[in-house]
This record gives structure tokens, sequence and C-alpha cells, in this order.
């Protein structure tokens, strides 16, 4: 189920990243939320970049759309299978994630830094020089940079850094982005009581999303039932669960999001033996464990010895 959300996410990150926060978490974080803004050299080559990725994403889209096979389509642009697959499924060009902020001498001084700046103080060399007594042993260079990201009003005089043009042309950035899709799929199908209260917050805001609110209702419910089946454990409704995991088939085959219908169309072309895993109190975990620690014996044992030593240890293993 997790991969099934993670494989919609993929596609549909870049429309959940432009949701608005809700109300109530926009508070200015107490710290550095992202890296300082890069060159205008380091700008025009990202951007140059992906002016080229968007014509084969675009390349990629128009063939698809044509009906042209994917194994076709990663031959003719010499193009990984993951990667043409990824771009056909994707709803929008897969833009990277804004990097995050690396360590930084000032990090220790940024509640202080952001705390002056609320109070009106946006002279770079003036914070400068009180952060130097607290202690910081770094140039004003980073200090200008900080500054520059957060500034409300003009410069008086003298020419802005390059940094604050920098900043200008990328997005303000002081909301923190979304999770990536392999975490945000594995928030979309934790319980709301498992949560805590940041991650409270960025599941309410992905859940603006019709789409989005579908996928984690039924992605949590599909979790339920499956930890509450073979267990002794009471479901909310008190319905059987094979029961309802056929109501739950039936609704997730009309979800407006393909991946999650694929995987309702999975289940119910094996729905006997949903039925079984649900229903019976057996697992196969114990034969998988045995599976998995004989593979691992065999590749300890991998160029360093025979049939004959390694049958040894298998058969002592088991």
């Amino acid at each position: 189920m997790r991969q099934a959300v993670e494989r919609w996410l993929h596609g549909a990150h870049a429309r959940l990243r432009s949701l608005p926060l809700l109300p109530g978490s926009t508070v200015r974080p107490a710290q550095r939320d992202r890296a300082f803004a890069r060159s205008t050299a380091e700008l025009e080559a990202g951007a140059q970049s992906r002016m080229r990725w968007q014509v084969v994403y675009d390349e990629v889209r128009h063939r698809h759309a044509g009906g042209e096979p994917l194994l076709a389509i990663a031959r003719a642009l010499r193009l990984a299978r993951a990667t043409v697959r990824k771009y056909a499924r994707d709803e929008t060009f897969p833009a990277r994630l804004p990097h995050g902020a690396g360590p930084s001498l000032l990090d220790p001084h940024v509640a202080y830094l952001a705390r002056r700046i609320d109070e009106g103080c946006e002279n770079a060399i003036a914070l400068w020089r009180e952060i130097r007594e607290r202690g910081y042993p770094g140039t004003s260079r980073q200090v200008h940079r900080f500054v520059a990201e957060r500034r409300t009003r003009p410069v008086r005089s003298g020419r802005k850094a390059r940094s604050a043009k920098a900043s200008a042309s990328e997005p303000p950035g002081l909301e923190a982005p979304l999770p990536p899709a392999r975490q945000l799929a594995w928030l979309l199908v934790q319980p709301t009581s498992v949560l805590d209260e940041s991650e409270a917050a960025v599941v309410s805001r992905v859940e603006q999303d019709d789409t989005a609110r579908a996928v984690t209702g039924l992605a949590r419910r599909f979790t339920a039932l499956v930890r509450a089946a073979g267990k002794g454990k009471p479901l909310a409704d008190d319905q059987d669960a094979a029961a309802d995991i056929e109501a739950w088939i039936t609704k997730a085959r009309t979800c407006e999001a393909p991946e999650i219908a694929t995987f309702a169309s999975g289940l119910e072309a094996d729905i006997a033996a949903v039925r079984a895993a649900l229903r019976e109190p057996w697992s196969s975990g114990q034969a998988e464990g045995q599976v998995n620690r004989l593979k691992l014996i065999k590749r300890l044992c991998y160029g360093r010895a025979g049939l004959d030593l390694l049958k040894r240890r298998m058969v002592l293993a088991a």
C-alpha cells in the first residue's frame, strides 16, 4: 500500500507543494530552513539543465501519448526504462526539491538574528558585531546573506549584494517544503494518533487536495484492516475483515489516483489469498525469515568457500 501511495506521490508531488500552509503554521523558524541563495552562475547552469531535461520530458510524454511502448521510447531516446516510466507517469515535470541547509557557523545564532530582525534591525554589519560579541567566529558575509533573504525594507545606499539578487530569483522558501515522496507516503498511511504535531500539520496541508484526501483515507483504512486481521482485534465497525476488504477494493477501484486503482485490481485478482490472509491466524513470516537467513549465509560464503562448506553451514543453520 505504501509503495502504491509513493508512486502516486511522485507524480502529484509538484501539485501538492503548491498547496498553501494552513493558518497558524507560518511561524518563522528559529533555524536556517534552506541553503543560502546560489550565485548567478549557479542559477544559470541550473536553468539550462532544467531546460534540457524539460525537452526530454516533453518528448517522452508526447511519444507515450501517441501509444509508443515505454521500452521503445527508452531505446530511441537512450534513457533508462525507470526514467521513461517516471516521466510518463508524472503529471508535471519532476523538478528537484530545494536543497536543505547544511551546517554553518551561523546556526547557533540564527534564533538571535531572527529575533533582532523581527524587532526591526536589518543592518547586517550591526548584527554581525552583536553576534561576534556572543561568540560568532565567522565573517560578516553569511550575516549579509542571511539578512538579505529576510529584508523587508530596501537598501538605502550602495549596490545590493549578489546573494540578494540571487535570492530574488528564487522562491521565498520561509515555509518548509513538503517531505520527499517516500517519507510523505509513510505519513499518509499512518493513523493520525501516531503522528506528532509537525507531521500532522504536513498531512493536513496535503489533505487540502481532494485526491490526496481520498488516497489518505483509503491507505489508512487498508492499513487498519491488515493490522487488525488475524490478531483478535475488533475492527472499528465490527464487520468481518474479508467483507471489509471487498468493500475497500470496490471503493479503491474508483479512486482518481491510478496507482491506487491498480493496486486494488491486483488484490481483486487474488482475492482468495487475500481473504485467507485476513481470516487465518497463520503467517509465512517464519518461512520468510528462514529463507532470508539462508540467503545471508550464502552471501557470506561467496568467494570464500565451496559448495561443501556452504551445504554444511546451511544444514547446521536449519
